[in-house]
């Protein structure tokens, strides 16, 4: 781990009960592709004596805690740990496992106040800007701005897979587009959206502190509940009507839940954008698209992380 903390990467230690170590891990591969760490002390004897045949073990490992283990994830200094953090916690929120997560020795409260350092403007594509609305000093150089000021909600930006459908979304909106968001997080996507020209946008997202961050950013870049709604809800669990452009910039397991459920709110000639997919996971959601209807147009990659662009078969 030398040449990682040399390069001032950010660790976040996340300590589960021993019995959700396997779940916890996962959760955590999600958020990052390039790997983790995990100490899990609950065989210890076991484990020395099959690997070495010895039961010398010492002191200090002898005196860790059996009954939990800690998951070691490190974010590299260009994104903010606190965007995994608030991806993590959800996921295992949804999933019930208690946890206790800390930031490089810091309790991730203290952490709150300091990861705008990670966040300025960034060009996206060929049209958009992202301004952190604390940055007054930027050149839009004729792009669109969308302002932002993301909270501790999911979505910057910065992560791969939202620039990667940001990016992605310059070349399918057009003044007709009606925009269904699903995950909406920070309401990134569908500000974008409207930005580009799309005509209204509908946001969903389960956690109620995205919701108020996403109301919050599109009253900022000018759009109100005319342009732009936004409720808290389980997936499509509070939509209604058929759009011809949705974005779902989720996980892999969300969004396989949801490909059996899109089609009902996707026009016939209608778009479906979908991120947030790591690409060992790439075969389950291709199976998933095609067992549910839907044909591939496009597919990107960076880092690690997979967009579809997808019509109905």
């Amino acid at each position: 781990m030398d040449s990682i903390v040399n390069e001032s990467w950010t660790e976040i230690a996340i300590t589960v009960e021993t019995k959700d170590i396997d779940t916890a891990g996962n959760i955590a591969n999600m958020v990052v592709p390039y790997g983790i760490y995990i100490e899990d002390y609950s065989d210890l004897e076991g484990e020395v004596m099959e690997i070495a045949h010895i039961d010398l073990i010492e002191e200090e490992l002898l005196k860790a805690d059996r009954t939990k283990g800690i998951i070691h994830v490190y974010v590299n200094p260009h994104e903010n740990p606190i965007e995994a953090v608030s991806f993590i916690k959800e996921r295992l929120d949804t999933q019930q496992i208690t946890y206790d997560i800390k930031i490089a020795d810091c309790a991730t409260e203290d952490w709150v106040n300091n990861w705008k350092q990670y966040f300025h403007p960034m060009p996206i594509g060929k049209k958009l800007l992202i301004r952190p609305t604390w940055e007054d000093e930027y050149d839009a150089g004729g792009r669109k701005v969308l302002h932002i000021e993301p909270g501790l909600a999911f979505g910057t930006g910065s992560h791969p897979t939202t620039k990667l459908c940001l990016e992605t979304l310059e070349n399918y909106v057009s003044e007709n587009s009606t925009v269904l968001d699903i995950g909406c997080g920070s309401g990134i996507l569908s500000i974008a959206a409207l930005l580009l020209g799309a005509k209204n946008a509908f946001g969903v997202d389960i956690d109620s502190l995205a919701v108020k961050t996403a109301i919050a950013n599109a009253q900022e870049n000018g759009f109100d509940e005319t342009r732009f709604n936004v409720v808290q809800g389980n997936l499509s669990d509070k939509v209604n009507g058929k759009y011809n452009l949705v974005v779902a910039n989720i996980v892999a397991d969300i969004i396989m839940e949801f490909n059996k459920d899109v089609g009902r709110f996707l026009t016939d000639d209608g778009i479906y954008i979908t991120g947030g997919i790591i690409e060992t996971r790439e075969d389950e959601v291709l199976y998933s698209f095609a067992q549910n209807g839907f044909e591939i147009i496009e597919r990107f990659e960076e880092k690690g992380w997979l967009v579809f662009v997808l019509k109905k078969a």
